[in-house]
Order: structure tokens, then C-alpha cells, then sequence
């Protein structure tokens, strides 16, 4: 898992640039060549390819019209309004970490996009809305191996339509548009222009458009994950109720006791957001209730709640730039009992923990007694102070709504009796 000085380099006294982290060698060794070295604020070192003659040619690559830090949720929507009303021709690429997205504008709409990251694939895109099963995927993915793209090799095959193909490249490219912007951490850089035979797919959507329906699934969403934290979650109909609304009878219909929020969304075609976002309705309306996730095994599950806990407070305070003082105070904070807890499993710079090892550990800590109770009693006061910590460094009103956010994770590890 990635540390933040996993991309540390050091400048020297002399003037060398010496990488710390092995990520940040990698990428020193990705970029040999020469770089021009642009005058910049001091806290700020930004440099661009020129060969050696120092000079920015036509072959050097698109010229940087913005860049910037990603410091917290949304930061790339004030990025997206600018493009919408600037007509701007050019490809914004985010990178998180390994992650790389890339979102191409050209006069105030979104015509393509493209991704790494393999959930937003166009076949994990089809079967996330249920437009292909599991086999089906398998089935193309052996033509996608040989080279082939995974439309063309869908359609001959006879799983797909040139219809759903076109359809469903759109839905890839507001997917990718939408995960951009709820992106909490990393770099973004918009790039002058584009070739257009880098799109596979010309898509027309308005950046307006999108930015409007991002900004507002983010928010529900906020809203939506403290009563449905996850789309592992199962919803269950309650006895003798049902809906009075006749737009949410078909998902309250595939509602089996069984099937999670994600099994429903493919079931029915919808995709995450509006299933959850009926899923919440119908629990508003009393007439469904949600059941956690199969566990993977108590003590296990125990720390996976608190681990998820702490990512999203750990996030709140990276936001925030307050990141560096909530490490230090937990690292403080956990002696004694902590240490033997922790030993050799964490924390990871998103917060958490290696699940099994802190299990191990328990079980010797524990003594005999019981594991599961040691660690609900151990672990809630963690993530309480880590909670506390982080709160009182936001504005008051991010505090409190971030005690909300993971009031469905701590009730999973408040202590009974």
C-alpha cells in the first residue's frame, strides 16, 4: 500500500535531486531527458520536457495550460466549470497514485475519456449494470488478450449491439467523469489540445451537465452511506409495507433478502447510484430495512469496520492539510497495549491497518480471553480519539458531519455491556 514518502525526493544543498521513495525513483527514471526547470513559487518545483535545447517545441509535448493539487473532494469540479466556460480544447489528466484518468473537452463538452483503472474498464462498466454476466466477460476478455477491442469482440460474439456498445461507452465516459471528481487526493493537469485518434469513442456530453449530476450524486451519496455504507450492503423488505411510490416498486420487487445493493443495481440494469439512491428512499419510507455485509470472519470483520473508519477520517484531515499533525497524535497516542496491537501491521498512510496481522496480535495480547471483545474495546477508543483528533481540527461543521459519516462503522465496534 502506498506511502506518502513512497514519492519523496530530496533536494540537495547543491542543487541535486536525489528520490527518497522507490515510486518517486520510478518515475525519475520514466523521465530521462532534458527538463526545463519554470520558475515557480518556493514550496513549488515544476518542470517540463524541452530535450536539450531547453527550449518547448511542437515535439516536446502539450503545453501545461493549468495544474495543480487535488486536496480534497470537489476540486476538480471548479477545475470542470472552468472548462465549460472557457471552450478550452485539450485532455485533463488526474493521476492518483498509480490511478491515471484522462477526460477530453473541446468547446465546452466532454467527447471522450480514458482510464487505468479497471473498474471503469467498458467491460467492468457493462457487467457493474448487469449488461453481461461474469462469463460472458471471461469470454471476451480471451479476444481482449489477443488484441482485440472488447466492443467489436462482444458484438462478434453476439453478446452485444452496436446499440449498447455506443450506449454504454457513454455511460463509461460520465463514470470516469464522475470518479474524477470525487477524487480526494493526488495531481491534475490540463494539456493543450489533443489528437483526435486518441478516442476510441466520441462521446458529447456538456461539462455543465456532468458537473451538475456530479455534484449532485456526490452529495447524495455523502448523504446516502449513513444508512448504506456500501453496495455489499443487503436490503430486506419489511413485513406487511410496501411502497406507495410506483417508480420504486421494481427495485423493492427484486429486494430477496439475499441479494446485495450491487446484485439488485445489475439485476435491474441501474448502476450503483440509483439503486442506492431508491434503496434510500424506500428505507425513508419504512418499508425496507439493511442488513451489514456477510462478515469474513469476526475479529476480521472487526478491523476491516475500524479500518474504514479511519480512511475516511484520515481523508477528512488530509483535506484539510492537517493530515501530518493527526499521524503524529495517533502515533503518540498508541503505546503500551497499542504497540503489541499494531505490531508489524500498520498503520497504512490511508490510516489503516494489515486486518490478519492485528488479528494475530490480539490473539496473543488477549491471552486466552476473548478476541472479539478486546479488540471492539481496543479499537473504538482508536478510532474515537482519531475521530476527536481529526474533528477538532476541521471547521466545526465538516466535524460533525464526519461523525455522522462513520456512526454506521463505529456502531459496528462500540462495545456491548
Amino acid at each position: 500500500m502506498r506511502s506518502a514518502q513512497d514519492e519523496l525526493v530530496w533536494i540537495t544543498a547543491d542543487g541535486k535531486i536525489e528520490p527518497i521513495g522507490d515510486l518517486a525513483a520510478s518515475r525519475l527514471r520514466g523521465r530521462q531527458g532534458g527538463f526545463r526547470l519554470l520558475p515557480t513559487p518556493q514550496h513549488v518545483v515544476f518542470m517540463r520536457y524541452t530535450g536539450d535545447d531547453g527550449r518547448r517545441d511542437a515535439e516536446d509535448g502539450a503545453i501545461v495550460r493549468i495544474a495543480g493539487e487535488i486536496s480534497g473532494p470537489g476540486t476538480l469540479c471548479d477545475v470542470l466549470a472552468l472548462l465549460g466556460q472557457t471552450g478550452w480544447r485539450g485532455e485533463l489528466n488526474v493521476q492518483l497514485g498509480e490511478e491515471s484518468r484522462s477526460v477530453f473537452v473541446d468547446s465546452g463538452n466532454v467527447v471522450g475519456a480514458r482510464t487505468n483503472v479497471e473498474e471503469e474498464h467498458f467491460g467492468r462498466i457493462l457487467f457493474r449494470f448487469g449488461v453481461i454476466d461474469e462469463e460472458a466477460y471471461e469470454q471476451v476478455m480471451e479476444r481482449v488478450r489477443q488484441g482485440e477491442l472488447f466492443g467489436g469482440a462482444a458484438v462478434e460474439l453476439g453478446l452485444l449491439t452496436r446499440e449498447q456498445v455506443y450506449t454504454y461507452l457513454g455511460k463509461q465516459v460520465e463514470e470516469i467523469v464522475f470518479a474524477i471528481m470525487g477524487i480526494a487526493d493526488g495531481m491534475y493537469c490540463f494539456l493543450d489540445g489533443f489528437d483526435d485518434a486518441d478516442l476510441v469513442f466520441r462521446h458529447n456530453g456538456s461539462i455543465n451537465g456532468l458537473l451538475m449530476d456530479g455534484v449532485t450524486r456526490m452529495d447524495e451519496m455523502r448523504y446516502f452511506s449513513q444508512r448504506i455504507p456500501s453496495s455489499e450492503y443487503i436490503p430486506e423488505r419489511q413485513a406487511g409495507r410496501e411502497p406507495t411510490d410506483a417508480a420504486l416498486r421494481p427495485v423493492w420487487e427484486a429486494i430477496d433478502g439475499q441479494s446485495t445493493v450491487l446484485e439488485i443495481a445489475r439485476a435491474l440494469n441501474l448502476g450503483d447510484f440509483d439503486t442506492t439512491k431508491q434503496l434510500f428512499q424506500l428505507l425513508q419510507a419504512k418499508v425496507i430495512a439493511m442488513r451489514p455485509p456477510a462478515t469474513k470472519g469476526g475479529p476480521v470483520e472487526i478491523v476491516e469496520a475500524a479500518n474504514a473508519a479511519l480512511k475516511q477520517i484520515h481523508q477528512e484531515a488530509d483535506s484539510a492539510g492537517r493530515g501530518t499533525v493527526l499521524r503524529t497524535t495517533l502515533a503518540s497516542f498508541s503505546d503500551g497495549v497499542y504497540e503489541m496491537l499494531f505490531h508489524g501491521a500498520g498503520p497504512f498512510d490511508n490510516g489503516a491497518f494489515k486486518a490478519e496481522a492485528v488479528v494475530a496480535n490480539a490473539a496473543a495480547v488477549a491471552a486466552g480471553g476473548s478476541v472479539e471483545r478486546f479488540l471492539k474495546e481496543i479499537l473504538y477508543d482508536y478510532v474515537s480519539f482519531a475521530l476527536f483528533t481529526a474533528s477538532s481540527m476541521l471547521r466545526r461543521d465538516r466535524g460533525k458531519g464526519l461523525g455522522k459519516l462513520i456512526e454506521p462503522l463505529m456502531s459496528r465496534l462500540r462495545p456491548i455491556g
